[in-house]
């Protein structure tokens, strides 16, 4: 039964440092780009956008196309780095250990 308490603590003990992480990715923030930084996107740690910044040169009545490929491109950009950071962030606090596919911390 002591390895069953060391292994409750050790839980507990993850339980609150994904708790601080949680708070930590929360006020993280992630900027992609597109077209050459054209466009960007700006993310927080919960994949909200908190900033969209266009260049004017292309606020133009027939590039609208290209507007909405270059917003999407740079959100994808912003999404793919804050995953990558949050993966890192995890096998920091998981030290390494391989978790089962498809098991997804904190979210």
């Amino acid at each position: 039964m002591k390895d069953m308490g060391k292994l409750l603590k050790q839980a507990q003990e993850m339980q609150s440092r994904m708790g601080d992480m949680q708070a930590r990715l929360e006020q993280m923030q992630m900027r992609g780009v597109s077209g050459g930084g054209m466009v960007a996107i700006t993310l927080n740690g919960k994949n909200m956008i908190q900033k969209v910044e266009i260049a004017p040169s292309l606020l133009q009545p027939g590039e609208v196309e290209i507007l909405e490929d270059l917003i999407a491109a740079a959100h994808n950009d912003a999404k793919s780095r804050l995953d990558a950071k949050v993966q890192e962030e995890m096998s920091k606090l998981t030290g390494g250990l391989a978790l089962p596919p498809g098991f997804k911390l904190p979210f």
